[in-house]
């Protein structure tokens, strides 16, 4: 009887011990992975920091020190960046095409990203590899010719040659027909043509719906890389009361010098939308998966 319980404390020993050696590697991993993440965090906050702090600042002490704290020169680099050029028209003129832009881009895209998928006819698969061909061509090749048709068209120096190209999106088309292919069953839309709706009025009720945490994922993509677009509208328009908000900022400068300062305080002001954008559409994306994996 001894030794049975002998063993039998042995083995309890070895079980606690045991279960302290999970605990502890378990706490080990949690750690690694949050310092990890605080690691990631910290290296992207860091360049925010470093613009808002650095507007700030004087030019002398941007061009001679490594700014860690703020400085007092903020609203004397505003006072400039107003004086050189009209932030606030930029700022609304980049606001108007981008909303703009951004919304027929994900309504196009979703809705032709649906017909590719959800849809057998003639020759859909060498159109759709036309399309995705598309976005093997850089932009850049066709600036010249893009110029020139627009030009014909009569429509320089206005909005219409930003607007009207985010209605064929080859990327938001193939990612909206990879979401229909996984997102939109069959039979959703078989319960909807038996019910008598049209097609039309299936994409808006039935389909639109399921692909909201596609269409905000898209609609973030779209809205940063319209509002951060430089070329297109430094080609396109010429009146300076058109100009858009990235092409303002970076005409604060003369023939000798630049104005950091002032060009600082326009980038604050520049990626305030976006940061606002990103924080109301990301709960979109969280929200849509949370569902998703709850219905599952």
């Amino acid at each position: 009887m001894i030794a049975n319980n002998g063993i039998a404390d042995n083995v309890s020993i070895n079980e606690v011990k045991t279960r302290k050696e999970r605990s502890i590697s378990k706490y080990a991993g949690k750690f690694a992975v949050y310092f990890l993440l605080l690691l990631v965090a910290f290296t992207c906050l860091v360049p925010f920091y470093s613009m808002m702090v650095t507007s700030t600042h004087a030019n002398s002490d941007i061009a001679r020190k490594l700014l860690l704290l703020p400085g007092s020169e903020f609203i004397e680099n505003y006072n400039r960046l107003i004086d050189t050029v009209p932030i606030w028209r930029g700022f609304a003129n980049t606001l108007f095409i981008t909303i703009t832009s951004t919304a027929l881009n994900l309504y196009f895209s979703a809705l032709a990203g649906y017909g590719f998928s959800k849809f057998d006819y003639k020759g859909k698969n060498i159109l759709f590899l036309a399309v995705l061909g598309t976005m093997m061509i850089p932009g850049q090749l066709g600036i010249i010719g893009f110029f020139k048709l627009m030009d014909s068209f009569h429509m320089l120096n206005t909005y219409w040659p930003l607007i009207l190209p985010s209605i064929s999106n080859a990327f938001g088309i193939f990612f909206m027909k990879q979401m229909c292919d996984s997102s939109i069953p069959t039979e959703i839309l078989e319960s909807g043509r038996i019910d008598g709706c049209g097609e039309i009025k299936i994409f808006h009720r039935l389909v639109l719906p399921l692909l909201m945490p596609a269409v905000a994922t898209l609609g973030i993509f779209s809205f940063i890389g319209k509002w951060n677009d430089f070329l297109t509208p430094m080609i396109i328009l010429f009146d300076n009361d058109l100009q858009t908000l990235p092409v303002m900022i970076a005409s604060v400068k003369s023939q000798f010098s630049t104005d950091f300062g002032a060009m600082y305080v326009g980038i604050v002001i520049s990626v305030i939308p976006i940061l606002i954008f990103f924080s109301i559409v990301s709960k979109k994306i969280i929200s849509g998966v949370t569902a998703g994996a709850l219905k599952g």
